[in-house]
């Protein structure tokens, strides 16, 4: 095999070469590394490789596992491997070796499939876009001048560039929709409690965050999410299995939808005119295959994300410094992280828990809203972010905002830096207007790649279900990617 029929072939194809006996893990396996040794440098995707560990599992595993041999990269966030480092994008976390597998590690461990590293993130996934101080920024192998959108850039990028065909990712407020977006992939973020975080874990951004990954077909995300979806004993959140394997689905033509659709940004800024053409084009499609769509208004509104999210992320990120402090054996200090996160970790600490509990009472007024949505239509789609991938650095902060943080931590001034909580908002809700509110219902959403600008930079549109409906988002998915391929799409 060579790699040009290696990238030809999806985890599910490759799974099927190996069960079959024609071709052995040892060979695909070494295809992944090639390719890694090749492309890594330019895009600083995998942060930690761990090819010596996939050898060993190559040389173990039995053909006849679910996905025997197909590599794959771990997103070096949550996702606890037994025995290797888990940094989190922090140098507070230097040190820090897994003591177990998580949860969904397990099943992918247990179907044969090969750990090749971990990936780039953005520390403590915090940011829609992967620019770690620790690692350096992942580049969008579309365009290396680009972002690859985040928090699982690292992840999204390496799937990209042809090195796995699939990754893993998690999504708290976009991060499997935004990068997938941004590179051109497939990501669907599950409903809550489709997966269980443990057995370290239980409830993480009050129950924002579920696991998932990306890829370059639809099927390999449905096959992926029957391998890894179920719960174990302690977990808070259970959803209901669903009646017959998503894999299946994607095979299922779906009934004719009632889709709403709206290219409204939820602040009231711009969305970009790409974006927009990319919903516009995504319906025109939509129609010609049979299903009802119409413009409607957006059921979120701006204070959803700028007050009641926001405030969740502040308090979250105090309690992540709190708990990486167990691991330092002392009081963090603003040097263990970088100083946009202190600058959370001292907004949540400048809030009160009274504060904190009631935004978290507003979500269910948010949940509300979308369920009344779902009364009247199957789907919900936007375009997945309001910008193209922007070039790489554009939403850091400004010298004026980094000495701002700066004179902050250093005097204390909690008051000041509330005072500019808007203005921090806006600059990253204007990028992600529409992924976060999906992680507060705790709603299935998807982002699938079906437009690319004249430049050749991928756009996703995101359709969003009722919660449990990941079976309606699948078999749409499964007919989209008929209707208009994009696998054979690639950035070289």
């Amino acid at each position: 095999m060579t790699f040009e029929e290696y990238r030809r072939h999806d985890a599910t194809a490759l799974a099927e070469l190996v069960r079959t006996r024609a071709i052995k893990a040892s060979e695909i396996l070494e295809l992944a590394i090639a390719r890694a040794e090749a492309v890594n440098p330019k895009i600083n995707a995998i942060i930690h490789p761990t090819y010596d560990l996939a050898r060993k599992m190559a040389a173990s595993i039995s053909p006849d596992l679910p996905f025997a041999g197909v590599p794959l990269l771990i997103k070096d966030l949550l996702m606890e491997v037994e025995g290797l480092p888990m940094r989190q994008g922090c140098r507070g976390f230097q040190g820090y070796v897994s003591q177990q597998d998580s949860f969904v590690v397990e099943k992918y461990r247990r179907a044969g499939m090969l750990f090749l590293g971990k990936t780039n993130l953005p520390e403590f996934g915090l940011t829609p876009f992967t620019e770690p101080e620790l690692y350096g920024p992942t580049l969008n192998p579309w365009d290396t001048t680009r972002t690859t959108g985040g928090s699982s850039g690292g992840s999204a990028a390496a799937v990209a560039a042809g090195i796995t065909p699939v990754a893993t990712a998690n999504d708290g407020g976009g991060s499997i929709r935004i990068p997938a977006s941004c590179c051109g992939l497939f990501g669907l973020k599950p409903s809550r409690g489709r997966i269980s975080l443990g057995p370290v874990a239980g409830e993480l951004w009050s129950g924002a965050v579920s696991e998932g990954c990306v890829s370059r077909t639809v099927r390999d995300s449905a096959a992926l999410l029957d391998l890894i979806q179920g719960n174990e004993p302690g977990d808070l959140y259970f959803t209901q299995r669903p009646a017959r394997p998503y894999a299946e689905e994607v095979q299922t033509t779906p009934p004719r939808l009632r889709i709403g659709f709206a290219t409204t940004h939820t602040l009231g800024q711009q969305t970009d005119p790409e974006c927009v053409a990319a919903v516009q084009q995504t319906a025109k499609l939509l129609e010609s295959l049979g299903h009802l769509v119409e413009e409607v208004a957006l059921p979120y509104q701006k204070e959803d994300l700028t007050k009641i999210f926001l405030m969740m992320v502040f308090g979250e990120t105090a309690g992540t410094v709190a708990e990486m402090e167990r691991h330092l054996g002392r009081k963090a200090r603003p040097s263990d992280v970088e100083q946009s996160t202190w600058a959370l970790y001292l907004l949540g600490r400048a809030y009160s828990a009274m504060d904190f509990a009631h935004a978290k009472f507003r979500w269910n007024e948010i949940a509300r809203r979308a369920a009344a949505f779902h009364e009247h239509y199957d789907l919900l789609l936007t375009p997945t972010l309001a910008m193209k991938p922007f070039v790489t650095g554009a939403l850091q902060p400004t010298k004026q905002e980094r000495l701002l943080i700066r004179i902050i931590s250093t005097f204390g001034l909690k008051g000041l830096l509330r005072a500019n909580v808007d203005e921090l908002a806006e600059k990253v809700f204007a990028f992600i207007p529409f992924t976060p509110l999906a992680n507060m219902t705790g709603q299935p959403s998807m982002s699938v790649p079906l437009y690319w600008t004249e430049d050749n930079l991928p756009i996703g549109s995101m359709f969003t279900a009722n919660i449990g409906r990941e079976d309606l988002l699948f078999q749409l998915a499964g007919e989209l990617e008929k209707a208009q391929p994009w696998f054979e799409k690639t950035p070289e």
